[in-house]
């Protein structure tokens, strides 16, 4: 274990900020930045495991929701909102559950990004499994960020 995980947190590899660990911020291994939402590339095989070689940074590209499933009639469950970050060293990509203190206007922000990205390389993604949000679910991702009552205007 790190130094500055046994202090209870790590230092962002992007913007700096100092990220304390919390029992309270929603997920179990916390991997990314709550302030700017970049990740680094620890993890080998699994969340966790800290077994990685590449220690790059990781961008946040998208947003995408987990896979939950299919329901009783065999129709496709939306799961919770997760990020999609890209590896600058390596190009692996990774979906991350997000936490509870994460910046939603910086969530947002990835959001606007990603519409922008080269149809090509979402195409990409998609064959990968990565569904990267397009502006027809913006409605979902405002509800699951700000709640049910929330309304767009």
């Amino acid at each position: 274990m790190k130094l500055e995980e046994k202090k209870g947190g790590f230092r962002c590899c992007n913007c700096g900020q100092r990220v304390p660990f919390s029992e309270f911020m929603g997920t179990a291994h916390r991997n990314h930045c709550p302030f700017c939402l970049w990740s680094k590339h620890v993890d080998l095989e699994k969340p966790g495991d800290r077994k990685s070689g590449c220690q790059a940074g990781m961008k946040p590209i998208g947003l995408t929701f987990k896979h939950e499933g299919v329901d009783k009639y065999g129709r496709l469950q939306q799961g919770e909102l997760m990020l999609v970050h890209e590896c600058t060293g390596c190009g692996k990509i990774s979906i991350n559950r997000i936490a509870t203190d994460d910046d939603e206007k910086v969530i947002l922000k990835v959001f606007e990004e990603s519409q922008e990205l080269n149809p090509e390389r979402r195409n990409q993604l998609e064959r990968d499994g990565i569904e990267i949000l397009s502006e027809e679910t913006r409605e979902e991702i405002l509800t699951q960020l700000f709640g049910k009552d929330f309304k767009s205007t």
